[in-house]
């Protein structure tokens, strides 16, 4: 078994066909099938299969795919690592980084990186811990900085809590509620959220609950920062977010603050990475860099 068996069959999975996935490797589509069956003759099982709708994993082929892409991930890393020890600047970075996250912490790590690993290529994702999770296991995602996970991260993921948190309730600027002093006030609004969980409801009524207060009506659920900034800023809806949202130059001029006066806890930042498999030299320093700022924030409390 070698390397070009496991990446031609982990592109077939993800592209969904054998057509698309040797465009993408930039190879024949005759030699990415003889790849494969040589694999398949290796393995002792068929791992795809045709159907209407393109080319699929078989069951066995999920199984051994899975493994496959970790494998993938730590030759990956490995390479980066001895490389970057070596003195090379070169390899690649992959990072989840939440709304917050970016502009409190990821703003003042970037030049500073870029200083030290010039060469070396970032991936970062916005997004919140449970869309990452499977990859962060697999080693696809170095870290994980952002909201802290109901009930923790998985088992062979370590958790470090970075600060903790506050948020604030947002309206557009000149908005007939921006004078409210209470979320009482707030309940007949509508609003716009984002979640860490999949239950974005039951998350944003336990804020109300709280205070003994009914759930407004919840009309956008946002998967990203530039979502709800679009809603606030051009209607009536408002959203509740971290407080470190107040410095962003995103959304001065067209969002502005309803100081209520409940203090609203919010999720603590916290930086999740794998246990038990040291992350290479360039992903530690974007992760140094990431901590110096919120520092800053733990005095605060």
């Amino acid at each position: 078994m070698k390397l070009h068996h496991l990446r031609d069959l982990l592109a077939i999975a993800e592209k969904g066909s054998i057509n698309s996935a040797a465009k993408h490797l930039g190879m024949a589509q005759p030699a990415l099938s003889r790849s494969v069956r040589e694999l398949e003759r290796e393995i002792g099982v068929p791992l795809l299969e045709r159907q209407p709708t393109g080319t699929m994993l078989t069951p066995m082929g999920i199984l051994f795919a899975r493994r496959a892409t970790s494998a993938v991930n730590e030759l990956r890393r490995a390479r980066d690592e001895v490389q970057q020890l070596q003195g090379s600047v070169q390899g690649t970075v992959v990072a989840c980084v939440s709304g917050v996250a970016h502009i409190s912490l990821l703003s003042e790590a970037l030049a500073p990186f870029y200083e030290a690993y010039p060469h070396v290529k970032l991936r970062i994702i916005e997004g919140v811990y449970p869309m990452v999770e499977a990859r962060l296991k697999s080693g696809a995602v170095d870290f994980y900085i952002g909201a802290a996970p109901e009930g923790g991260p998985a088992p062979d993921l370590q958790l470090v809590k970075l600060f903790d948190n506050t948020r604030v309730v947002l309206c557009r600027v000149g908005h007939r509620l921006s004078k409210a002093r209470s979320l009482a006030e707030l309940v007949d609004a509508k609003w716009v959220t984002t979640s860490i969980t999949d239950h974005a409801e039951a998350e944003f009524s336990s804020v109300f609950a709280k205070f003994g207060l009914p759930a407004p009506r919840l009309s956008i659920q946002a998967e990203s920062a530039l979502t709800w900034i679009t809603a606030v800023a051009s209607t009536d809806m408002l959203t509740m977010s971290p407080v470190q949202w107040l410095d962003s130059s995103l959304i001065k001029g067209a969002i502005s603050q309803i100081k209520v006066q409940e203090l609203i806890a919010a999720p603590a930042i916290v930086l999740i990475r794998r246990h038990a498999i040291p992350p290479t030299p360039a992903a530690e320093y974007l992760c140094d860099m990431m901590r110096r700022p919120a520092s800053r924030y733990n005095l605060k409390k």
